[in-house]
């Protein structure tokens, strides 16, 4: 076959015109990337060039292995395919580019070496599958919160003519030559196909050529378009996902707020850049489907739009952020529980989002008086009950035995026990039962009494920092005072905060191990510590915490736990990482809920769970859940037919029934 670019068109050499495209395709791709890279420049440092082998793990399984995308099956597959036809075909086309551009180098277009040839003509027939798949799923079988934009489809369009160009060249080719080179399948059955409809060789030397060009000008066009198009997730998502947060839970790094465009990191608005709006924030989103006026996709959507309009200005700061980017009630509607981040295929970053907008409207004293209360609360008594701190353990009368003083005297396991689990009546039996669990057990465990504070995870997502830093100094110095070995705590809010905002600054907490219960539990049943009877046999589904689940990966303790109690377990269509949220989370427990939404998270929880075939009773295993559920059993009408129950209770029934078979055994 003929060097394209060694023939001329219409008096122009081909290498001159090769020459032209590329000048012009990297002049405009390259004006407007440096455009970008000088608005990013402008927000706020963050450090996001650490750890660089965990990002590059991450990279690795989450843009080359698709992993968040193939769980969705079918258009997981087909997008699995549309992304390495698009790799693929981007790297034979540089090679080309380059071989086309400098005629000198000894190499041979990528389309000629054999060991090329095959894997382009198969990801070019499954990314074409995959196309229509996405076609049908954007256009037919249309999600919710998918937006259907001419961008979109002229992406689409131009990914198809790419494959199909080269297809019909490969098939061309064959006819020219007058035989398919070896492992070239689909050159070798249209070179038959074009043969039958009377194409000759010299014609199909045209038409290779005509395939050619179209092709390489397609993609410089691509290339040049896409940095100005709405859908520049394709070349800047992947880098979005190098530069995610590594640290459970996404905090953004202190600061004052952010009530403009340039007080936002630059990694915060990077994620305007990477979004696709695929809408999958949207459809997992608690506070979007409840009716809540937040959709996380619009958040970033406007941000997108607030972005490039300040690039376009270069450097004005697009007003402000709770104007034009999400507004007052959106922003509080959030419950940070993670499920937008968690979904995100280029891993944006919603919650430090909103918590920087909340921490500007905290700082301004735009704030519900529920939550100026419960921060007034907070402030003065260290707990959001507004009780005194001599309460706190209130709850250890009637135990029958004394709780060690983890500050007077050392003990194992320093039980941080939590403000829900402390003072709301629903919880105090939960937490005598946890108690009564851990003495059975024999477990050498003591609390702080009066000088434990609140873990202040809710202050900070809340976006009251200097409050949250305050109740941490608080623990800390109880915690230095303490002596103990290792942590556990009911809370997973608290276990948050404890496992990874407390440690660091050389306060020696980073080398105490911290528990959720629910580990401390398994390790004791697998220990034989504790032996649990049969229990009363419940049937149960398992809800698992937004903080321990998402935020922290604890899905297999609790599971085993409640098998050890003897409970057949049913899990719920939402489950483990797709856990939906019961509604208290980001302080969401103590604001009202806006008029007019379409039914709480906890309702639409429970009434999942009442669903299920078999299922009386729903297992929590987080006192705030326990709190949000038996409220939702009332308000939908399920009382007597879905019971709530703490994990512990399940534990404690069967523990107890063991004990008394021991006890009867032994008596015969």
């Amino acid at each position: 076959m003929p060097d394209p670019t060694a023939v001329s068109y219409l008096g122009v050499p081909g290498l001159v015109l090769l020459w032209v495209l590329t000048v012009v395709t990297f002049a405009l791709f390259g004006r407007r990337v440096w455009q970008l890279i000088g608005a990013l420049r402008r927000g706020r440092p963050e450090r996001r060039w650490d750890r660089i082998p965990q990002r590059l793990g991450t990279f690795a399984v989450n843009v080359l292995g698709q992993r968040r995308l193939l769980g969705e099956r079918l258009i997981g597959v087909a997008h699995f395919f549309i992304f390495w036809a698009f790799v693929f075909f981007a790297t034979s086309f540089f090679w080309n580019l380059l071989r086309g551009l400098l005629p000198v180098l000894p190499v041979p277009y990528a389309d000629a070496v054999l060991w090329m040839t095959f894997p382009m003509e198969l990801l070019a027939v499954l990314g074409l599958a995959g196309i229509v798949v996405a076609a049908l799923r954007r256009y037919v079988f249309t999600p919710p919160s998918l937006s259907r934009t001419w961008d979109a489809s002229l992406v689409l369009a131009l990914i198809s003519i790419l494959l199909v160009t080269f297809l019909a060249g490969q098939g061309f080719a064959a006819v020219a030559e007058g035989h398919a080179p070896t492992w070239s399948p689909v050159g070798s059955a249209l070179s038959g196909a074009f043969t039958d409809m009377g194409v000759t060789p010299e014609r199909a030397t045209t038409l290779f050529l005509l395939m050619w060009w179209i092709h390489m000008a397609t993609v410089l066009g691509f290339m040049a378009y896409l940095p100005y198009s709405k859908h520049g997730h394709l070349i800047f998502g992947p880098f979005a996902v190098f530069f995610a947060a590594l640290h459970p839970g996404g905090m953004p790094p202190p600061s004052e707020g952010a009530s403009r465009l340039d007080e936002l990191t630059w990694r915060q608005q990077y994620s305007a850049l990477a979004c696709a709006e695929c809408g999958r924030c949207d459809r997992v989103c608690p506070a979007f489907n409840s009716g809540f006026p937040l959709s996380p996709k619009d958040l970033i959507h406007e941000l997108k739009g607030q972005f490039l309009a300040s690039v376009s200005a270069k450097g004005g700061n697009g007003g402000a952020l709770t104007e034009h980017v999400a507004s007052p009630d959106a922003v509080w509607a959030c419950t940070t529980c993670g499920s937008c981040m968690e979904r995100c295929p280029v891993f944006n970053e919603h919650i430090p989002l909103i918590v920087e907008m909340r921490r500007h409207l905290v700082s301004e004293g735009e704030v519900d008086q529920r939550i100026q209360d419960v921060l007034m609360n907070l402030t003065r008594y260290g707990n959001s009950f507004g009780q005194s701190p001599r309460a706190r353990a209130k709850w250890t009368q009637g135990l029958g035995f004394e709780i060690k003083n983890a500050l007077k005297e050392p003990v194992e396991y320093l039980w941080f026990v939590g403000d829900y689990a402390s003072f709301d009546p629903r919880v105090q039996e939960v937490t005598r039962a946890t108690a009564r669990v851990f003495q059975r057990a024999g477990l050498d465990f003591g609390i702080l009494y009066d000088k434990e504070q609140n873990a202040g995870t809710d202050a900070r997502r809340i976006g009251e920092e200097g409050l949250s830093e305050m109740l941490k100094e608080k623990n800390l110095k109880a915690l230095g005072r303490a002596k103990f070995e290792k942590i556990v705590t009911t809370d997973p809010h608290t276990y948050q905060a404890l496992k990874h905002e407390y440690g660091g600054n050389g306060n020696g907490l980073s080398a105490k191990p911290v528990a959720h219960y629910t580990e401390l539990l398994a390790e004791l049943v697998k220990a034989g510590r504790l032996r649990p009877g049969s229990g009363d046999r419940h049937t149960v589904t398992y809800h698992d915490p937004c903080y321990l689940g998402r935020y922290n990966g604890i899905y297999r303790q609790p599971r085993e736990v409640l098998r050890a109690a003897g409970a057949k377990l049913v899990e719920m269509p939402r489950n483990r990482s797709t856990s939906y949220c019961c509604g208290a989370g980001g302080g969401r427990l103590w604001m009202e809920d806006a008029p007019g939404i379409n039914e709480r998270p906890a309702e639409s929880r429970v009434r999942e769970a009442a669903a299920l075939a078999g299922v009386d009773t729903l297992v929590v295993s987080c006192p705030k859940d326990l709190v949000m559920f038996q409220d939702a059993v009332k308000t939908t009408g399920l009382e007597g037919k879905l019971a709530v129950m703490d994990a512990i209770e399940l534990v404690e029934a069967a523990t107890g029934s063991s004990e008394e078979s021991h006890s009867h055994d032994g008596a015969e």
